[in-house]
């Protein structure tokens, strides 16, 4: 046997030890060295298995974040909505049981939700999970882990395009908290915006009344004209807000209102089957780290460097492209925090079809290719 076709054998015993019994019944039936390659070529990689899948909920997931109980990291939470006209706000725990009590219900198509800690809630620091409601056109805000409704701001007042009904129906939400004045504002899109940069708007976040409120700071973001923006990611600590483009790609912009609203980056335009979706950014440092981003419709994930490259700090070159056993993911949050045994070094959690959310454990996500926050 010649050292081609050795190889070739090394390959295959390679390949079928990743792959389906259907799949490797394909290549035992296969002798010709050429009719093998190309059998190999078209087979399906096979994709990363979670840790965990939660109950199901009652209609329609789509969007997670997590919320990271700094006094018992194993009572951490994972905060989803649940898209219907009577929808809701599923809370659970590590395991993926629904937590019945904490469940916020009989809301109106409850699109994305993101959260923010250390918000100065009359005269006391309280963490908080705020969702766009679509159908009212209202961002509700939830203190965590009580899942108390404190306030709620009227989205896109003014805006309304007479050929489209969904102007100013909720869709996307980013927190931004300033790490100098400890503010907080939230980023929000809606399903059908204008292309002359100002397809999203951002609220400051205050207290009126012992109701949270909103006063309207800034609107900014180029959009394509293709599809439709949704998912909105901040990194507080670097100051930067990104955005799917869906048809096209990602944007960059500064988080701050008071900041330039000039573009810093669009990347992730190539290599994308269709919709750009749930955006999510793994910190391994205040500066390094991972960006996240869905590509729909192969069901996998792509992965960016946070930091960029040394030369541009906004130039953003992919590292990685994940195959994942999520089918048609929306959303997705991710932390660098180690929770318990089965997610050291993190946990990745992502909207599947079938009404669940899936975990991962970023070592899994990690492999050879990526570093795991020690």
């Amino acid at each position: 046997m010649n050292i081609k076709v050795n190889l070739l054998l090394l390959i295959t015993i390679l390949a079928v030890s990743c792959m389906s019994k259907k799949s490797a019944e394909e290549i035992g039936e296969t002798t010709d060295t050429e009719e093998l390659l190309d059998t190999l070529a078209s087979l399906p990689v096979m994709s990363l298995q979670p840790v965990v899948t939660t109950e199901p909920t009652k209609y329609d997931t789509d969007d997670p974040c997590i919320w990271i109980n700094k006094d018992d990291l194993s009572k951490s939470l994972i905060i989803g909505t649940d898209k219907d006209e009577d929808g809701g706000l599923y809370v659970y725990d590590l395991e993926g049981k629904i937590i019945q009590d904490k469940v916020v219900r009989n809301l109106h198509r409850p699109n994305n939700v993101d959260l923010e800690y250390g918000f100065n809630y009359k005269g006391k620091q309280v963490d908080i999970a705020v969702t766009t409601e679509r159908l009212t056109h209202r961002l509700l805000i939830y203190s965590v882990p009580e899942m108390n409704l404190i306030g709620s701001i009227d989205a896109f007042e003014g805006e309304k395009d007479t050929t489209n009904s969904e102007y100013r129906d909720l869709m996307g939400i980013g927190l931004y908290k300033d790490p100098t004045k400890k503010d907080i504002y939230a980023i929000v899109g809606r399903k059908i915006g204008p292309t002359d940069s100002t397809y999203l708007w951002q609220y400051k976040l205050m207290v009126k009344q012992d109701s949270v409120r909103g006063e309207l700071v800034r609107k900014f973001g180029a959009f394509s004209g293709l599809k439709e923006i949704e998912s909105i990611a901040v990194d507080d600590k670097l100051g930067y807000v990104y955005y799917s483009d869906e048809g096209l790609g990602v944007r960059k912009y500064f988080a701050h209102p008071d900041s330039s609203n000039r573009e810093l980056a669009l990347f992730a335009t190539e290599g994308f089957q269709d919709d750009h979706e749930g955006i999510s950014i793994y910190e391994l440092d205040d500066k390094r780290g991972y960006i996240l981003v869905s590509d729909q419709q192969s069901n996998e994930f792509h992965i960016f460097p946070r930091e960029g490259t040394a030369e541009d700090p906004n130039k953003h070159p992919l590292l990685k492209v994940i195959p994942v056993s999520t089918v048609e993911s929306d959303g997705s949050d991710v932390t660098s925090v180690t929770l318990n045994d089965k997610f050291k070094g993190g946990l990745f959690v992502a909207m599947s079809e079938g009404k669940v959310f899936q975990y991962y454990s970023w070592k899994d996500i990690a492999g050879d290719d990526l570093e795991v926050k020690e």
